[in-house]
C-alpha cells in the first residue's frame, strides 16, 4: 500500500514533457502546429453545426450575410460563390461535410496535442496525414485551382518539412524512453 501511494505521488509530481522551441525554426514549427490545432477546432465546431443545421437554414444565413455586399456589387465573386455553394447543399452533402469536418478536425487536434506533449509517434503520423491532405489538395487544385488552396498546400508542405526536421531531432535525443515516449527532463527544460 505504502509503495503504491509513493509511486502514485511521484507520477503526479512529474511534469508532462512539453515541446519547447530551441530556435527560430522550432518556433515556426510550434506556431504552425498550433495553427493546425486551431483549424482542427474550427473544423470540429463546423462539423457539429452542419449536423444540426438544415440546408434551408444555411442558405438563409448565407443570403443574409451576403445581401449587403451584393447590393453594392451584384457581381461580387466571393458573395456569389457562397450563395452558389449554399444552393448546392443537400442533406447528403451536409452529412458528408459534417463527417469530413469532424474526422478531419479530430485527427488534427489529436495529433497537435500529442506533438505538444512531445509524443514521438505523433511526428510520423502528422507527416503521413498531411501528405494525404496534400495529395487530395493537389487533386483539387488540378480540377479547380484557387489561391487559397495553393496557399494551404504550401503551408502544409512547410509543416511536413518542419515536422520531419523536428522528428529527426527528437529521435537523436539520448535516453529517450520508448516505454513512456517522453523526453528526459534535461532535454525539454532548457
Amino acid at each position: 500500500m505504502i509503495i503504491r501511494k509513493s509511486q502514485r505521488e511521484r507520477a503526479l509530481r512529474r511534469k508532462v514533457p512539453m515541446f519547447k522551441p530551441q530556435d527560430t525554426l522550432d518556433r515556426v514549427f510550434e506556431i504552425g502546429i498550433i495553427v493546425k490545432g486551431l483549424n482542427g477546432l474550427a473544423e470540429l465546431v463546423g462539423g457539429l453545426l452542419l449536423l444540426f443545421v438544415g440546408p434551408g437554414d444555411i442558405h438563409h444565413l448565407v443570403a443574409v450575410l451576403t445581401q449587403g455586399e451584393l447590393s453594392e456589387d451584384p457581381n461580387d465573386v466571393i458573395a456569389r460563390y457562397l450563395l452558389h455553394t449554399a444552393d448546392g447543399l443537400t442533406g447528403s452533402a451536409l452529412l458528408f461535410g459534417a463527417v469530413y469536418l469532424l474526422l478531419h478536425g479530430a485527427v488534427k487536434v489529436g495529433l497537435v496535442i500529442a506533438l505538444l506533449l512531445n509524443k514521438l509517434w505523433a511526428y510520423p503520423c502528422l507527416i503521413i496525414v498531411l501528405l494525404i491532405f496534400i495529395g487530395y489538395q493537389l487533386y483539387r487544385i488540378v480540377l479547380h485551382p484557387s489561391v487559397g488552396l495553393v496557399a494551404l498546400t504550401v503551408f502544409d508542405a512547410l509543416i511536413v518539412v518542419l515536422t520531419w526536421r523536428e522528428y529527426r531531432r527528437q529521435r537523436r535525443i539520448p535516453d529517450r524512453s520508448p516505454a513512456t515516449d517522453s523526453v528526459p527532463r534535461r532535454a525539454v527544460e532548457g
